[in-house]
């Protein structure tokens, strides 16, 4: 085809690079996510207290 350029055989081309790459770091990142466990809530309010009317 023209325009493509042909892959020297035992060359990785750039493109397959930056594509692996990005592979790698979305993998680290999903395993990171994975291992940081749930986040830690505040602690909570005491309940509000309502008032019982009685009839």
């Amino acid at each position: 085809m023209p325009g493509r350029t042909v892959a020297h055989h035992g060359r990785i081309s750039a493109r397959y690079v930056r594509g692996f790459g990005a592979a790698v770091i979305a993998v680290a990142a999903l395993i990171t996510a994975a291992n940081a466990g749930p986040a830690r809530a505040e602690d909570p309010a005491p309940p509000a207290q309502h008032a019982v009317q009685g009839r």
